[in-house]
């Protein structure tokens, strides 16, 4: 397996700096920043702190009108008030997935990300963290910085992954779930599928897609409770023979309530005839 390549870092850089620059970047709808110790998490003009999302307040109230004005908008329809609350759902935990797996996945660094660590401003798409700490392998240059946890090997800091993220949106998940009206198992399939599907969506943009599948796969071979299944990823034949990726959602995101003939590809609700169909077809375009 090719791994990333580590380099050096001086006490006084971040040893995710070049991880979360990247991943703006190549994705510039997020921009990460971090606060340093000496600095704040912003606050006002539309940022929101994890933490207050997980209290489920009128902080979340506010968070999910934004998704109620946006679907009757773009869909001439009112969301039902599980729908909205998916919807909010998917647009947090995506993202902030990423604060964990792309450090990972790029610098084989895992950083801790409590809730109270995060800041979401959704209109502008930016994050903003204060770690503290982070784990990473022996050799990584980085193992004596401050904050650095080390850990003996590849399959010790996947755990660490799975747990910095479960850390995470435990509360995140309470927070929304009664506004969801689903159990915790349909709730983790969320986190299974945003871990799965946003890492597989940054390979695809950084060039890296295959390799990002395969640390899916490793990262989540299975069901490793919380998270409820596997990345589920699997191949289809196309109508020449080609070989068309897909995987098996662990979770629906409702948008059929909206529009029920326009589901995602990898929805549990769409079968394989219509992926390869779809996929196809979009390969033609």
């Amino acid at each position: 397996m090719a791994v990333p390549t580590l380099t050096s870092v001086a006490p006084d850089v971040s040893p995710l700096r070049t991880a979360y620059a990247r991943l703006t970047e190549v994705f510039p709808s997020l921009d990460v920043t971090e606060a340093t110790t000496r600095e704040s998490l912003p606050k006002g003009d539309g940022w929101v702190r994890a933490s207050e999302l997980a209290a489920g307040g009128p902080a979340l109230d506010a968070f999910l009108a934004w998704d109620e004005e946006q679907i009757l908008r773009d869909y001439g329809q009112p969301g039902r008030p599980d729908v909205i609350a998916s919807f909010g759902l998917h647009r947090y935990a995506w993202p902030a997935c990423l604060l964990v797996t792309i450090p990972w996945f790029l610098q084989r660094r895992v950083p801790k990300v409590p809730v109270e660590a995060v800041a979401f401003q959704r209109s502008l798409g930016r994050l903003a963290v204060h770690v503290e700490e982070f784990a990473c392998l022996p050799d990584d240059p980085a193992s004596a910085a401050p904050g650095a946890r080390v850990v003996p090997d590849e399959e010790a800091l996947r755990t660490e992954v799975r747990a910095a993220v479960a850390e995470h949106l435990t509360p995140v998940l309470e927070g929304f779930g009664p506004r969801m009206r689903r159990g915790a198992r349909a709730l983790w399939g969320m986190a299974t599928d945003e871990i799965t599907e946003g890492l597989w969506y940054l390979g695809h943009l950084l060039g890296e897609e295959p390799r990002a599948m395969a640390e899916a796969q490793r990262l989540l071979p299975g069901r490793l409770a919380p998270f409820t299944r596997g990345a589920s990823f699997r191949e289809l034949s196309g109508p020449d023979g080609e070989r068309l990726t897909t995987r098996d959602r662990a979770s629906c995101c409702l948008f059929y309530t909206l529009r029920p003939a326009d589901t995602c590809v990898t929805c549990p609700r769409t079968c394989d005839t219509e992926r390869v169909e779809r996929m196809t077809a979009a390969t033609r375009a």
